[in-house]
């Protein structure tokens, strides 16, 4: 029998491993983390922390966090590879047969040849072959990703040994993903793929975004100029939405990373090409912020600001690198009161998003820095209708479905007037909302006249 052991079980290991349980039954999979608190809510009882069953296992995925370093060579670009290095080394420790390790987080170009050196040089005459298998998984929709992939991409040395060891895992996907699917390349392809992907859907967002405030200025409406753009076969219709700005674990991340990698290979244009990917997403939410002080009398100091979602998207409670942490941090920053709604998100994870530093999301729970007292001027509600009450104005900062069927008559009803609207995802029916008698601000839409009388100042 095949067995498979997974180090770290958060949103990839965790998913990656149940479906290929599913999926072959015929192998034996264990997955373990160094929280115990995630192994608990997955299952206490089989997989113990301190079994990790590495000795026995004959694919070992690797997947886990690789966050930004915040001090030392790289700081606020390179990948931080602490976590990374530690498991290795504890491969390295307790492996008494051959064995394939395959590279499941997100990691820098070249990270699998530093790899393959601890590994080799703590061998005890062990074979080690490295693969990067990197994953293209959209929360929300994971499991499905999972059962039905674009790709699946195995890369591995160019050698018979590398060569069988890509074999090895692509017979594993073959149980359920048709192997035209499977792409197999080598070791450097495969770990770029990864960062390149996510830079180019990043690039289409900030492409779009940017469009975004040149349709405000120009009285275009941004809905309408991607609709268009998309019906171009060679472009497509996809992650064409205007928004306040990207979030999740990978985007930004994987932005710096390759960032970095491009100044450490002496290519400086094409570094602040990508550098200004994350400045166009950093703009659209500061020009949010903006827009939101400078409608209401260019002050929000004192008043009610109802947030209606905190999570990056909708169908995840993931708020890591989430736009309404800036946007909150923002309106914070002029004394604005927070009452905020998320369906998927309590009140612990939004305090501790709201004073943690940047980046010290991406280390283990257990790990991060203790959370200082709660933010007084923000409170956490679970109701829209309580979050708006006697607010001065709303902010629809993620696509939750069930903000678009609100009854914003009694929403209105219970607001401070001037009731204002603004819309970071372009949820809401603005003709209707006006109807009402809210002031709407939708982003890349036409502005209402008391916006253009207040412009916002960047």
């Amino acid at each position: 029998m095949v067995k498979i052991c997974c180090i770290g079980a958060g949103y990839v290991g965790g998913p990656t491993m149940a479906v290929i349980a599913l999926k072959c039954p015929e192998i034996e999979v264990a997955v373990v983390d160094i929280s115990v608190s995630r192994i608990a809510a997955w299952n206490s009882d089989v997989l113990p922390i301190y079994e990790p069953g590495l000795d026995e296992a004959d694919i070992v995925f690797v997947s886990v966090n690789t966050p930004t370093k915040t001090q030392g060579l790289g700081a606020g670009k390179a990948a931080d590879l602490t976590y990374w290095e530690s498991a290795a080394r504890m491969i390295a420790d307790v492996s008494k047969s051959n064995k394939i390790v395959v590279e499941k987080s997100t990691v820098p170009v070249k990270t699998a040849e530093a790899i393959e050196k601890i590994l080799n040089h703590n061998s005890k005459g062990i074979d080690f072959q490295i693969l990067s298998n990197p994953e293209f998984l959209a929360e929300g929709t994971a499991i499905q990703d999972l059962f039905n992939p674009d790709r699946v991409l195995i890369g591995g040395r160019e050698t018979s040994e590398g060569q069988k060891a890509i074999e090895a895992l692509r017979d594993v996907y073959a149980h359920w993903v048709p192997v035209e699917r499977i792409i197999c390349t080598n070791l450097w392809s495969a770990e770029l793929s990864k960062l390149a992907a996510n830079a180019f859907l990043a690039q289409r967002i900030s492409s779009v975004n940017a469009m975004s405030a040149l349709c405000e200025a120009t009285g275009a409406d941004v809905s309408q100029v991607s609709h268009a753009v998309g019906k171009d076969t060679r472009i497509g219709p996809k992650f064409l939405n205007a928004s306040v700005g990207f979030g999740g674990s990978c985007f930004q991340k994987d932005i710096l990373n390759l960032v970095y990698i491009c100044e450490c290979n002496g290519l400086p244009e094409v570094a602040n090409y990508w550098k200004q990917v994350i400045k166009i997403n950093d703009y659209q939410k500061t020009r949010f912020v903006n827009r939101i002080v400078s409608s209401m009398f260019n002050t929000v100091s004192g008043k009610k600001i109802a947030i209606l979602g905190f999570a990056f998207k909708k169908d995840t409670g993931d708020t890591r690198e989430t736009p309404a942490i800036d946007v909150c941090k923002g309106l914070l920053g002029d004394k604005a009161l927070l009452s905020i709604y998320d369906p998927q998100v309590n009140e612990e994870q939004i305090q501790r998003d709201l004073a943690m530093k940047k980046f010290d999301w991406d280390h283990p729970v257990h790990l991060q820095p203790v959370s200082p007292t709660s933010i007084k001027q923000v409170n956490v509600v679970w109701d829209a209708y309580a979050a708006t009450k006697d607010a001065h104005g709303v902010c629809v900062l993620t696509e939750w479905d069930e903000f678009k069927t609100l009854d914003y008559q009694r929403i209105y009803d219970n607001m401070r007037k001037p009731a204002f609207i603004f819309d970071g995802r372009n949820v809401v029916d603005e003709a209707k909302l006006r109807e009402i008698g809210f002031i709407v601000y939708s982003i890349g839409k036409p502005l209402d006249q008391w916006l253009k009388d207040m412009p916002a100042v960047a």
